[in-house]
């Protein structure tokens, strides 16, 4: 008789993702007219990176389908940093624009972090801001990091409690893995926070309920070094390219393999990706709203 292989249930982001979507262009029809203007959301970009350019892209479409006007800016490499601060001071004056956000990476003459904090936190759609991070710490309301936020709703949307629960957190970026930490930490689940430089990683993501990989290396997780009936969720987008040089996107979860130990798992791509998108939308919809509630 050989061994039944069960098969993890999906964390369809995407769907949910679609979900959000039609949520938020109900919610800006109904008020719009009252307001009198759409959410307005500012994407900037500098430079010619073409990973970036598709993200850019994705995004404005996004808003296009939501009813979010867009003030993307692109502008060219050699643009300095005195010019992108200036813009940025006009948007956050604007009164059109709910939400600013730089598109990351930047050439190596700018400094990101400069240039992040000079985002009015209350239009900071990447919720990176040092006072809505602080905010986040603090579990005050705010506007949310993107990515760790997406996450959150996707296990909020599939019931799966957090509640005294272990979960670990692969990765330590400001960008996902120490906001992740918090908000998994803010539902009440005991969390450990892991990285490159652990030692015995495979023990530690063995113990947990909830395993969230964001650390950037692809197919850094394999099936043995998760706990049967975990949720794993994956956030890496790595790209790779095989022997016959066809490149595509892999997590940081070995998936096939993982999806027969793990209760429910996440794709790679069609998981977290889509939902940082609404998240960011999400943010940019709860400005509009906040800015206008007066």
């Amino acid at each position: 008789m050989t061994m039944e292989t069960k098969t993890a249930k999906i964390l369809d982001g995407k769907a949910l993702a679609a979900k959000i979507q039609k949520e938020l262009a109900t919610t800006i029809a109904e008020v719009q007219p009252k307001i009198g203007r759409s959410p307005g959301l500012a994407v900037l970009m500098v430079g010619d990176n073409p990973a970036s350019a598709a993200y850019v892209s994705n995004k404005e479409k996004a808003c296009a389908k939501v009813g979010i006007a867009s003030f993307g800016k692109h502008f060219p490499t050699h643009t300095n940093q005195t010019e992108l601060e200036e813009v940025i001071a006009e948007l956050n004056q604007d009164q059109r624009v709910d939400g600013i956000l730089v598109q990351l990476p930047l050439p190596n003459h700018l400094d990101a972090i400069s240039l992040l904090h000079k985002i009015a936190p209350d239009k900071d759609a990447d919720g990176l801001h040092p006072v809505n991070l602080g905010r986040l710490v603090r579990t005050e309301a705010g506007l949310r990091s993107c990515t760790p936020a997406g996450v959150m709703r996707l296990l909020e949307e599939y019931k799966i409690p957090l509640v005294g629960k272990k979960a670990v957190v692969v990765g330590r970026s400001i960008l996902v893995g120490k906001p992740m930490a918090l908000m998994l930490l803010d539902a009440d689940a005991t969390v450990t926070i892991a990285h490159s430089r652990t030692q015995n990683l495979k023990t530690i993501t063995q113990n947990a309920d909830i395993l969230v990989a964001a650390a950037g290396i692809p197919r850094l997780i394999t099936a043995d070094m998760v706990k049967p009936g975990a949720v794993v969720v994956d956030v890496g987008i790595n790209r790779v390219t095989d022997s016959s040089g066809k490149s595509r996107l892999v997590g940081d979860i070995d998936f096939a393999p993982t999806a027969n130990v793990a209760e429910y798992i996440t794709p790679v791509p069609g998981g977290i990706g889509p939902m940082t998108v609404a998240m960011l939308l999400q943010n940019t919809v709860s400005s509009y709203l906040r800015t206008n509630s007066n």
